[in-house]
């Protein structure tokens, strides 16, 4: 049970934080729905019951990834978040197909919705929580990348790292765009609907919001599509790590450096080579020592290391490193 709630700490807390403020919206907003008959009430709702149940399916997977190394399993548990992460994309795959249909539906007959100060509190509501949530997340994704950003920077910053953050806060992250575009577009569409009778403006406001949960569900799930095969770092991350082992004074080369991304985690593959003329003790010396410079950065889980005696040939090219064997020009 002790470790139980250790790994629960260690669950994504975007995740977890969305789950339970998007199963708040999606029960206002679908008791508004039903008393108004709003269809981008209805969309909305759909939508925060999407984000509610993949949201808490995440937070999860993001505990049982959490899990330490098994002889059965010597890589851990990263890959789990990715799987979960693509039956979350499913559950919105779904949710946006019936979202469409309901504003094909408005389109043909448009219909009239009542109590537009309760939909218009509710969505307002929305908006706030969502819009909070994904300050939240772009937080998250900020810290995890270790990036730097305030004010109206944020917002940027965290687009442009979104791919380096981990799978669960990335679905945080583009779900809770969505949703609070979604709640803004339900916004307008009621507002014009009651004050112009533009009707037709909440089917086309449904469909909106359900193209933009397409949108979302093919982004997440190509993201983890790629992360379950096994997808190498960014650029960034290998020139820091060639950076760390370049910085020993033992090393003259990289001959083959190969990082996988797993989940928020980076598996380190390479063959080093030494300064001539070192014992095989010294030399072990050295691979110890920079197998431990490695791991003292936390986003790296492992390190396997092969040493080689430097031919003075100079050869580290990240971007031509692509063979499976150490080899010479």
């Amino acid at each position: 049970m002790k470790n139980l709630w250790q790994l629960i700490k260690k669950g994504n807390t975007s995740s977890a934080i969305a789950s339970l403020g998007n199963t708040g919206l999606a029960i206002i907003k679908a008791i508004a729905a039903s008393v108004s008959g709003s269809g981008t009430m209805f969309a909305s709702a759909m939508h925060s019951v999407a984000d509610a149940v993949n949201q808490g399916f995440v937070f999860v997977g993001s505990v049982l990834a959490e899990r330490k190394p098994t002889k059965k399993f010597p890589t851990g548990f990263g890959r789990v978040i990715n799987i979960v992460c693509m039956v979350a994309v499913i559950v919105v795959t779904i949710m946006a197909y019936e979202t469409i249909h309901k504003g094909y539906k408005l389109l043909k007959h448009p219909e009239e919705a009542t109590n537009f100060w309760l939909n218009f509190v509710v969505l307002a509501i929305a908006v706030l929580i969502d819009g909070a949530i994904l300050m939240k997340a772009m937080k998250e994704i900020l810290k995890e990348t270790r990036t730097e950003a305030t004010g109206l920077g944020k917002f940027p910053a965290a687009f442009k790292n979104a791919g380096k953050a981990a799978p669960p806060t990335r679905l945080v992250f583009y779900e809770d765009i969505v949703a609070t575009l979604g709640a803004l577009f339900a916004l307008i569409a009621i507002v014009f609907a009651h004050f112009m009778d533009f009707l037709i403006l909440d089917g086309i406001a449904t469909i909106l919001i359900g193209c933009l949960m397409i949108g979302v569900a093919f982004k997440v799930g190509y993201d983890n599509m790629v992360g379950l095969i096994g997808v190498s770092a960014p650029k960034d991350v290998e020139e820091k790590i060639s950076r760390i082992i370049l910085g020993d004074p033992d090393v003259r080369d990289i001959n083959r450096l190969r990082i996988v991304q797993e989940g928020r985690s980076y598996h380190v593959e390479a063959y080093i080579e030494l300064r001539q003329g070192m014992s095989l003790a010294e030399a072990s010396v050295s691979k110890m020592r920079v197998n431990s410079l490695l791991l003292q950065n936390p986003d790296i889980s492992d390190v396997t290391l092969g040493i080689l005696e430097d031919d003075n040939i100079r050869v580290w090219n990240p971007s031509a490193d692509l063979g499976s064997e150490p080899q010479k020009p």
